[in-house]
């Protein structure tokens, strides 16, 4: 094989080159990289900071969930081994394919975390092992998924997904708009038991030293009124990523989303 270097300038000179041996170049590339990474030292260290993180706190670690988008099975299977079971994607296709290949391990628990359309809702029904789809985010999308769980007679549990930042290019249900969305998971989604809410925060925020994030912040109080004005006694809150999860454990986060962390830069060439 080629070293990755050779393969990056090799990559340049064939800029002008047929575009099928442009995406050949690529997709080898990518193997070259995912092959140098090691899951297992960069999983170690996140844990690391996340113990560190939950003494200092005095409170219990959030559930970690290894987001492997675009990322082998292969390095999904190396973590698996070392004893981290929970793992996300954000493509129901990529997440179908991995879940149905015959060396996915028995055991694991898929996290769906990414935006799903409601035609993808009879395939993500489909997916063995799937634990938890975090971004039902409209009622519609939660009734397709209710339609489609109760045809494969399974039950799933689900996060409401909020757009704290109100970014326009974010999907989730506004803030003044989650109790309701939760109301009808509850009242007419049977298929569905609410678990918790979820939310991104704005991409690129830096927070000051000692400064709350704002969008983590919101989503503490659409917990408030849910659990104030519907019959549920317990939400979880998914909020914080590679490059916050220490400030979202700081604000009360019960679970929390790393890849790059651990997986290294996405890959998606085609």
């Amino acid at each position: 094989f080629l070293s990755a270097m050779r393969l990056a300038l090799l990559a340049k000179r064939l800029q002008r080159a047929h575009p099928f041996l442009q995406r050949r170049l690529k997709r080898t590339y990518t193997m070259a990289t995912d092959a140098d990474i090691d899951v297992v030292a960069n999983y170690d260290q996140v844990v690391g900071r996340i113990a560190a993180k939950a003494t200092d706190l005095a409170c219990d670690p959030p559930r970690l969930v290894a987001v492997s988008k675009t990322k082998p099975l292969s390095l999904v299977c190396r973590l698996f081994e070392h004893g981290h079971r929970r793992f996300g994607e954000n493509y129901v296709q990529e997440l179908y394919d991995k879940s149905h290949d015959p060396s996915c391990p028995d055991g694991i628990e898929w996290h769906f975390i990414g935006h799903l359309q409601s035609n993808k809702c009879k395939l993500v029904a489909r997916v063995p092992q799937l634990s938890m789809i975090e971004t039902v985010s409209s009622a519609k999308l939660a009734t397709g998924l209710n339609k489609a769980f109760a045809a494969e007679e399974k039950t799933i549990d689900v996060m409401v997904q909020v757009n704290t930042s109100r970014e326009e290019n974010k999907h989730g249900a506004s803030p003044e708009d989650v109790v309701e969305l939760c109301r009808h998971v509850l009242n007419g989604c049977p298929q569905l038991r609410l678990r918790g809410l979820m939310t991104i925060g704005q991409l690129g925020r830096v927070m000051p030293e000692g400064e709350l994030n704002p969008d983590f912040e919101c989503l503490v109080d659409c917990r408030v009124r849910v659990l104030a004005e519907l019959p549920v006694e317990q939400l979880e809150l998914s909020m914080g990523m590679s490059n916050d999860f220490e400030l979202a454990m700081q604000q009360g986060s019960d679970n929390i989303r790393v890849g790059s962390t651990i997986f290294g830069a996405r890959n998606y060439a085609k």
